[in-house]
């Protein structure tokens, strides 16, 4: 069996928001399973952690460049904000996106591309820039969407200047209607897609290993009440079916007009572009989501110096 650490409870406590004993009781019925833990929390009703993007610590900079029919968004670390404010970082991250439009679009393709300023691979030019500005730096991830007839709308969040900022999002249009129309209601989805982070475009497009994660949480907590098992999967179906609506875009309640869903949205939009609307493709990139930047307690640094 897993030793269950003050370490791990105390991880645990920053991820789900429980109280420590809470935690210990929830590490010692899974066997020191992080994650599992945070499910058996929430099945009690404890927690309702359910993402750890929350923790974002990660400095730098989210870039897009769109050309139309294709956009794309990358994301570059700094290990501070000052650096992230620096203008030679910023026209490198928006370089790079520039860049990434006649790529694939990884990580890898856009790394080996020549950098025009520089005459080098990416790669090789962000380590020129680490060597000048001397902070490290790392192009972390990357997205890009094209449609053949369409365009692909894009947004940036708290934006720093033209094309950079905190949050970046690219929605590709499928369409042959007016592209002012499909740019004008492309941003609005692509607004909605910033505030909401959909799992999926359809409820049918859920990843299915999370989708039964979902169900076996709200098995749990169904069970709590006592109910007969007919009863607990009625309730568990309503549940499920409550989840895809709030997960899936088409589904959602459309951030600037509630009354409509996004679907609803789109298909006014069509009496306007004057050709059918299809989502085909979205990309959302959270500066540092997912990354944690390790604390430090400087108190107890100063005193550690002290010491000698």
């Amino acid at each position: 069996m897993t030793e269950i650490t003050a370490a791990l409870v105390k991880e645990l406590r920053e991820k789900s928001g429980a109280g420590m004993m809470d935690c210990k009781k929830a590490l010692t019925e899974t066997n020191g399973d992080i994650e599992a833990a945070i499910d058996w929390l929430r099945a009690k009703g404890i927690s309702k952690a359910d993402k750890k993007s929350g923790r974002t610590a990660a400095e730098g900079l989210i870039a897009i460049a769109g050309a139309g029919h294709k956009a794309v968004v990358v994301e570059l670390n700094s290990e501070t904000d000052f650096v992230a404010r620096n203008d030679a970082f910023q026209d490198l991250a928006r370089g790079i996106a520039e860049v990434a439009l006649s790529t694939d679009g990884t990580v890898e393709a856009i790394s080996a591309a020549t950098y025009p300023a520089s005459g080098k691979p990416v790669a090789d030019t962000i380590k020129d820039a680490i060597a000048t500005i001397g902070e490290n730096m790392t192009l972390r991830r990357s997205a890009k969407l094209e449609v053949e007839h369409g365009v692909v709308a894009t947004y940036i969040h708290n934006a720093a200047g033209d094309g950079i900022g905190k949050l970046g999002v690219l929605v590709a249009l499928k369409s042959v209607g007016d592209k002012a129309v499909l740019t004008s209601i492309g941003r609005q989805v692509a607004m909605h897609i910033a505030a909401t982070n959909p799992l999926a475009i359809r409820a049918e497009e859920v990843d299915a290993a999370v989708a039964e994660r979902e169900r076996n949480v709200f098995i749990e907590q169904s069970r709590e009440s006592g109910k007969p098992e007919a009863i607990i999967e009625k309730m568990v179906e309503g549940r499920m079916r409550k989840f895809f609506e709030e997960v899936a875009l088409l589904s959602q309640a459309f951030v600037i007009n509630p009354d409509l869903t996004v679907a609803a949205a789109i298909k006014e939009a069509e009496k306007t572009a004057g050709a059918a609307i299809e989502v085909v493709g979205m990309a959302r990139l959270l500066l540092g989501e997912g990354v944690e930047k390790e604390e430090t307690d400087f108190a107890a640094e100063v005193a550690a110096v002290a010491k000698g």
